[in-house]
């Protein structure tokens, strides 16, 4: 299939694409949205991606890339609105699309939401403007909620979620554990889903010798170096990488730098911090705060292995980063992380979500440092398929083929109005 070029309208209400990564609600799913606007923009399609105004020295229209622009939605709410506050004016934020898309003499031929709250944004669209409208979740309250572990997700998003699940046309996937998911928890059809993985740019992301990547960071060339980047939040996991740096701190001199994360004052970083006096480990820790994305490669690259113990990743980009950098990847068995990493390889899985489980691990990897610095460029190989235009491609044909279905496949693009209003909405 050989995909046109498209108009199209992409919702990222709670979270803007150019905000600050690492921060409470901006994470690897911006960086997936603006990556895929930019490649998709390069292929030649029009790109309009539409989020909340949140900052007033941003332009209300922004052009990020070529044929690709930010758009400032304005619905009567404070820039520090919270996430979840957003909800009940989702139809607000939708009825102000529709008003700038009849501004500009805009006609759309897809709608492609991020997050279950932009997803309804998008569902009085597609009702609106009657076309397609694709969705991804990047994360799904159900299993959230089962991990038990953080706030619990209010049952409005869950239902809601559902709604969505039966009425968008296309669910787009990042893994296979991802759809099964989503038939499991959430009764989807199976022909709604389509497994599209993540991607990474690897122009950005590529290796830097290991040494000139230290210097530049002032970080030692003796120690062994452990790096974590992420938010600072209990899925993340980052309490059991500071207490498995406890143990290994006994034998190694190793040094956990942190990447990501709020003000030093923010609720989740006061409890590393006090969990990082309390095992005595203050002094192994480097705490380097939001970085840009045009640095991150030289983190990876100083770095002896990569540290992923989240509970729960829809993919887990970061991982992906690390690799195509050349820096083996030491994970739980999250997102995409069976599908990446190649044992002995390009890093380990550890199953047994322990410090203990995850300091063997890393001892492991940490030993044969010298054997993974000789297998850089072979490990960056390992993810040359996740280039952002192969998925951007990827992307395009499932617009094309919602917009020019096969007879049969694809239901109308009105939600009947009593299923409209379920959830309150």
């Amino acid at each position: 299939m050989n995909p046109q070029k498209r108009k199209i309208a992409m919702l990222s209400i709670h979270s803007c694409p150019v905000g600050e990564l690492g921060t409470k609600d901006t994470g690897g799913m911006s960086v997936y949205i603006r990556e895929l606007a930019r490649v998709l923009g390069k292929q030649g399609h029009s790109v309009d991606i539409f989020t909340r105004h949140h900052d007033p020295d941003h332009a209300k229209i922004m052009l990020l890339d070529e044929n690709v622009r930010l758009i400032h939605v304005i619905a009567g709410d404070s820039e520090d609105l919270s996430k979840l506050s957003i909800y009940p004016h989702v139809q607000s934020y939708a009825r102000v699309l529709d008003d700038f898309s009849k501004s500009q003499g805009n006609s759309y031929d897809v709608i492609h939401s991020h997050y279950w709250l932009s997803g309804l944004v998008g569902k009085f669209l597609q009702n609106w403007w009657n076309i397609p409208h694709m969705i991804m979740f990047h994360t799904l309250g159900i299993i959230k909620n089962n991990l038990g572990v953080g706030k619990p997700e209010p049952e409005f998003r869950i239902c809601n979620e559902k709604a969505l699940v039966k009425h968008c046309h296309r669910i787009i996937a990042a893994t296979g554990k991802e759809k099964e998911a989503l038939m499991d928890l959430y009764n989807a059809s199976p022909d709604t889903i389509r497994v599209v993985p993540c991607g990474v740019n690897q122009d950005l992301f590529a290796p830097v010798e290991k040494r000139a990547a230290r210097q530049r960071l002032n970080f030692s060339p003796h120690e062994k170096i452990l790096l974590y980047v992420g938010r600072i939040e209990p899925l993340k996991g980052l309490d059991r990488v500071i207490q498995t740096v406890a143990q290994l701190k006994q034998t190694l001199p190793v040094k956990l730098v942190i990447v990501g994360g709020d003000h030093h004052d923010s609720e989740e970083m006061r409890e590393v911090i006090e969990l990082s006096k309390v095992l005595a480990v203050e002094d192994s820790l480097v705490f380097s705060g939001r970085v840009d994305q045009t640095e991150l490669p030289y983190y990876y690259s100083a770095a002896d292995a990569l540290v992923v113990a989240s509970l729960y990743e829809s993919f887990g980009l970061v991982a992906l980063e690390a690799l195509s950098c050349g820096t083996p990847v030491v994970s739980t068995p999250v997102g995409g992380m069976k599908s990446l990493i190649e044992p002995a390889k390009n890093g380990l899985l550890f199953v047994e979500d322990t410090p203990n489980a995850m300091g063997k691990a890393l001892v492991r990897v940490l030993n044969q440092t010298e054997f993974y610095e000789t297998r850089t460029e072979a490990i960056r190989r390992s993810v040359s398929g996740y280039s952002w235009r192969n998925i951007a491609s990827a992307i395009a044909s499932e617009y094309e083929f919602l917009i020019h279905p096969k007879d049969g496949d694809q239901a109308s693009s009105e939600v009947p109005v009593e299923k409209r209003m379920s959830c309150g909405f």
